[in-house]
């Protein structure tokens, strides 16, 4: 009988969340004056994050079949998640005005973070936003099984999240020197907090790779290869890795990954040489030579099998690269 695994995977969840890296396309502190309105629209492989502060608003993020959606109220300490990077709205009651956000003027502080002043004379609600994307294509993956808004309320408890919100509330009412560098790092943070925070709460959430994640030897399987893609993986050394018999880890897995263990390896591979590719810096050679693969022919012929796409040409659009219909956000209004 095989040897149990030298240990498990003792915190699945963060060993997933360790693709979890962001990439911070765009943050705004807002001062809004009723009456206000903004639309934010539609940014596909971006996740919005919208934390009030101060006073309140009226959310609504399009459904997917076109229709107006539902609005939801956020009240201070509150913060929404617009996952899926949907187009939605923003306001301080219904039916009001609400103007494309890349049409109404603001100052940008650096390249990536913007202060907003918008709207009338009336009570003022304050707020910070922003868009995330996340490099890594198993990160999307993870994002892709959350639902199309996440909120999180206030708790008595004073739970992690909230805990983030109070250091960005205290942040903006400071106005010390720095704030901006400290506001976008702590975004980041209760961004990875929330979505953490999801995966935990729901178990539908919580499959393929991720639920596999937690089985004592599938899941010390799965973590070796995520450590190190560029080995030579072969059924026989993971089962090995997961202390099982060849036939036996190849099934198993199967049935709790939904695909066979090597074309989960490949498919791993090629996340990872994205993640590189999307540096700019290494040559597709390089990246070649680095997962493993004698020839770039080789490789490249699999990274348009696993990506759907050349590899050069992830490459080439890497460099300075924002989401659609981003771009405009970062320029003074």
């Amino acid at each position: 009988m095989p040897a149990a695994p030298p240990f498990p995977v003792a915190d699945p969840l963060g060993e997933a969340l360790h693709v979890l890296r962001m990439d911070g396309v765009f943050y705004c502190r807002s001062e809004l004056g009723e009456p206000w309105g903004m639309t934010l629209p539609a940014t596909p492989g971006c996740l919005w994050f919208h934390v009030v502060t101060s006073g309140g608003c009226r959310l609504t993020v399009e459904s997917g079949d076109g229709g107006r959606g539902t609005e939801h109220v956020l009240r201070p300490g509150e913060l929404a998640l617009v996952p899926h990077g949907a187009g939605h709205v923003l306001r301080h009651a219904p039916d009001a005005f609400a103007p494309d956000i890349r049409s109404i003027p603001h100052s940008m502080l650096d390249g990536r973070y913007a202060l907003l002043r918008h709207g009338g004379d009336g009570p003022v609600t304050r707020m910070v936003c922003g868009a995330v994307r996340f490099g890594h294509p198993a990160a999307r993956e993870l994002v892709e099984r959350l639902p199309g808004l996440i909120r999180v309320e206030p708790s008595p408890r004073g739970d992690r999240v909230q805990d983030t919100l109070r250091l960005i509330a205290a942040e903006i009412e400071d106005g010390r020197p720095g704030s901006e560098a400290v506001i976008t790092r702590l975004a980041d943070v209760l961004v990875i907090q929330a979505v953490r925070d999801r995966l935990e709460q729901d178990a539908d959430a919580r499959t393929g790779w991720l639920g596999a994640l937690a089985d004592e030897r599938i899941g010390h399987a799965l973590a070796a290869v995520h450590r190190a893609p560029e080995r030579a993986w072969t059924v026989a050394t993971l089962a090995a890795t997961a202390a099982m018999s060849r036939s036996a880890f190849a099934a198993r897995f199967t049935d709790l990954v939904g695909e066979p263990a090597m074309t989960y390896v490949t498919r791993w591979r090629m996340h990872a040489a994205v993640d590189v590719l999307s540096g700019g810096d290494a040559t597709v050679a390089e990246v070649a030579y680095r997962f493993g693969y004698r020839s770039e022919a080789a490789f490249a012929r699999a990274f348009v099998r696993v990506v759907g796409e050349p590899a050069g040409r992830v490459r080439r659009r890497a460099a300075g690269r924002g989401p659609a219909g981003l771009e405009a956000f970062a320029t003074p209004g």
